[in-house]
């Protein structure tokens, strides 16, 4: 009970922490389409690694990509990783060039075990990011009036999730992660002429959301050789629609009267999450060497999306298009048993590439790759030594037909503490 408690309080906590840094961590135009810049939802100890995790089991980090992993905690630990992000990022198009710069928290999890074969995990990841800012200009048909716009956007969806794993039988386990979603965004269209006659006009675009999501997960463990033990992992997402209402306003400004006039159009349950599956594999040799592949793949074909056609604003089908994304990492550990320090770090390296998930007019949106590597540092003290400062650095690439490219560098930092805290300890 007192375990139970605990957790509850350390979940609150964790939910405060993240609810009070929801700053968007990307500054991308490609945010503006669909939900935003979806988030890999990797940690600490795999996203030096591509964000592999289907297939990753361990009792020594959290592995929310799969809650059938959530099994092989421990008993007598208590697991938390905490994580903060910074980036720079480069976009360019044609022959101009902008850099930028964010940083925020980015996650909190936490797991220990609560039965013989169950374990449980909770935790705060972020979903989707938007944030955005840009001007772009054009000349008006054949005059020497110029229309600007201005487009500015912001929001995100975040979910807060609690799990359970339980190992039905040796070497099997499935689980089970339900999250609570919630996110917001406003998106802004100003448009100004240098025609003093020409009224100012604004599309302001705005969606609040609050649901569920589900998502089982299944793994199995052989011993493949005396040395190499294989994990083999699946899972699933359910979509549905997220209740949601999107809002679209347009606002005409009399550039002479400064009079305005607008009109707000609403649609009702406009968004939805897809059906999400995902598969992976990984070899562990002699306790030392971790090779992992995964690949997911989420349906949004099948969802409408609201867009505005210049006369009104309603679900449109054609929007979304299937997302495939292909991942594989390794994890190095020099010597399990060693013991200079050298030795005990976990030396990692990934890739992954993922297609888009919407379309920009009549071109693919931009396809994602990205190159990862980093470590996994052992900290020591007089009473533990079992928790890890994971450090990882990325480089994401996004491209699309005729558009910005971008290009990222990304600093990850997670903290995976791995405490004894239900060790019964003794007095002599």
């Amino acid at each position: 009970m007192m375990k139970k408690r605990f957790f509850v309080s350390i979940l609150a906590g964790m939910m405060t922490l993240v609810a009070a840094a929801q700053i968007s961590t990307t500054l991308s135009p490609y945010s503006q389409f669909g939900l935003g810049v979806l988030s890999d939802q990797s940690l600490g100890f795999n996203r030096a690694m591509g964000g592999v995790a289907y297939g990753l089991r361990s009792g020594k980090f959290v592995n929310m990509k799969n809650p059938a992993s959530y099994s092989s905690v421990d008993s007598l630990t208590m697991l938390f990783d905490l994580g903060v992000v910074g980036q720079i990022s480069n976009f360019k198009e044609g022959n101009k060039s902008l850099n930028t710069k964010t940083g925020n928290f980015d996650y909190a999890v936490a797991s220990f075990r609560l039965l013989p074969h169950v374990g449980v995990a909770a935790g705060v990841v972020p979903f989707s990011n938007i944030g955005y800012s840009y001007y772009s200009s054009q000349n008006i048909g054949t005059s020497t009036t110029v229309s600007k716009e201005k487009h500015t956007g912001d929001g995100g969806i975040s979910q807060a999730f609690f799990g359970a794993g339980w190992e039905l039988a040796k070497g099997f386990s499935v689980g089970f992660n339900l999250s609570y979603f919630w996110g917001k965004y406003t998106k802004s269209i100003n448009v100004s002429s240098s025609d003093s006659y020409v009224n100012q006009v604004s599309r302001d675009y705005s969606a609040s959301m609050s649901s569920y999501k589900f998502d089982l997960g299944a793994q199995w463990q052989h011993m493949v050789s005396k040395y190499d033990l294989l994990t083999l992992g699946v899972t699933a997402s359910i979509g549905h629609r997220l209740n949601g209402d999107a809002e679209f306003k347009t606002t005409s400004t009399n550039s002479m009267t400064s009079a305005t006039s607008s009109t707000l159009i609403t649609v009702e349950d406009a968004f939805s999450i897809p059906t999400t599956f995902g598969i992976g594999a990984s070899i562990l040799h002699k306790n030392s060497l971790t090779a992992a592949i995964d690949y997911t793949y989420q349906h949004w074909s099948n969802i409408d999306y609201p867009t505005f056609d210049k006369t009104t604003y309603e679900m449109t089908s054609g929007y979304y298009k299937n997302r495939h994304q292909v991942a594989a990492g390794v994890d190095w550990l020099p010597n399990p048993v060693g013991r200079k320090f050298l030795e005990l770090v976990h030396y990692r390296m990934g890739v992954s590439y993922a297609t888009p998930y919407y379309n920009i007019g009549s071109n693919n949106g931009p396809s994602e790759l990205a190159v990862s590597a980093g470590f996994g540092i052992p900290l020591y003290n007089a009473w533990n030594n079992r928790s890890t400062l994971n450090i990882s650095a990325q480089w994401v690439r996004f491209a699309a037909p005729n558009s910005i490219k971008e290009n990222t560098f990304r600093v990850t930092i997670g903290l995976t503490f791995n405490e004894r805290w239900f060790a019964k300890w003794k007095v002599d």
